[in-house]
C-alpha cells in the first residue's frame, strides 16, 4: 500500500482543496438550469472533494493518506480511519469513470449520490481538523 506521511501543512492543504471542490460543485449546481446540463462536471467535482476530504480524515487519524492510482487502497486505508467514511468514498470512486471518462452521462441518482457523499466526507474532514 503506497501512502504518504502527513503533517499539519498537508492536512490543511488537502482540506482547502476539499472545500474548493465542494464549493465549486455547489456553484455549478446552483447556476445550472437543470442537473442534466452539468451532472458530469458536478459529479467529477464531488469526487475530487471527497478524495481530498478522505485524505484529511486519514491524515488526522492515521498520520498518512493513500498515494497512487489504486482506488481500493484509498478505500481500505480510509476504512481503518473511519468505516462509515469509506462507504462514501467507495460510492464516489464508483462514479468517477462514468462521469469523467465515459460516453455515458451521469444520471439524476448519480448526481444526488455524489453530492451526498461529498458533503458527508467534507463534513467529517471538518470535524477532525
Amino acid at each position: 500500500m503506497r501512502t504518504r506521511q502527513c503533517d499539519k501543512t498537508i492536512r490543511q492543504g488537502r482540506m482547502s482543496k476539499a472545500e474548493q471542490f465542494a464549493d465549486a460543485a455547489s456553484l455549478v449546481r446552483d447556476l445550472a438550469d437543470g442537473h442534466e446540463d452539468v451532472a458530469d462536471a458536478c459529479v467529477t467535482l464531488c469526487v475530487h472533494a471527497g478524495i481530498a476530504a478522505s485524505d484529511v480524515i486519514c491524515c488526522a487519524k492515521l498520520g498518512e493518506h493513500a498515494q497512487g492510482e489504486s482506488h481500493e487502497t484509498a478505500v481500505a486505508l480510509l476504512a481503518k480511519a473511519d468505516g462509515d467514511a469509506s462507504k462514501w468514498l467507495r460510492a464516489l470512486l464508483g462514479l468517477k469513470t462514468k462521469a469523467g471518462y465515459s460516453h455515458q452521462p451521469a444520471t439524476t441518482e448519480d448526481f444526488k449520490r455524489a453530492g451526498r457523499a461529498a458533503e458527508a466526507l467534507v463534513e467529517k474532514a471538518r470535524r477532525v481538523t
